[in-house]
């Protein structure tokens, strides 16, 4: 039988996990604390709250809940009040926590083997995933969580990066990071 897609994603995350179980540091922590706190290291102010890493990660309010407990005793982890909003918590990864998700980020096998493709090859790759996710978000209707300066209520206002749905101004730091309200341009 030739191998399908599916078995060639899923032979690459097989990969990935092993590598991150060969670190001696990564391996003690559970793959959805990872994953939380990877999210957590891009996305922006709208996005990083309980809220946000579970439809992130498609994973019960329960099991995120007890993952960034987990962080937060680590301290990979800090909470914060919102400063209009008491009831909201924003979440951010320490120094610790981001140099953890930095060696996720920069595993030399796969950095490695992207160098050996090129770089043609590897926008090519990436552009395809990237195409590959959307088609598979709108099918599924979930949530993009792009990039906030793609999204259609990004805006300029007085020279400031500005959303249209919030009605606020954005920091100019949270335009490159992943926001839970992101939409495509029409």
């Amino acid at each position: 039988m030739t191998p399908t897609f599916f078995d060639y994603v899923e032979r690459l995350n097989s990969l990935l996990r092993s590598w991150q179980r060969d670190d001696l540091q990564v391996s003690t922590v559970p793959a959805v604390q990872l994953s939380a706190l990877r999210y957590l290291s891009i996305c922006n102010h709208y996005s990083d709250t309980v809220t946000g890493v579970t439809e992130y990660l498609g994973l019960t309010k329960g099991t995120v809940s007890q993952s960034l407990k987990a962080l937060e005793e680590r301290q990979w982890l800090v909470k914060r009040l919102d400063s209009r909003d008491k009831r909201i918590v924003h979440l951010r990864p320490t120094q610790t926590g981001l140099a953890l998700v930095q060696r996720l980020a920069t595993l030399q096998v796969l950095e490695n083997a992207l160098a050996q493709l090129g770089a043609e090859a590897e926008q090519q790759l990436t552009a395809l995933l990237h195409e590959l996710l959307t088609q598979i978000q709108q099918q599924e209707s979930r949530k993009s969580f792009g990039i906030c300066s793609s999204c259609r209520f990004h805006q300029h206002r007085d020279g400031q990066p500005f959303c249209g749905l919030t009605r606020e101004p954005l920091p100019d730091d949270a335009i490159e990071l992943i926001c839970r309200e992101h939409q495509a341009p029409a």
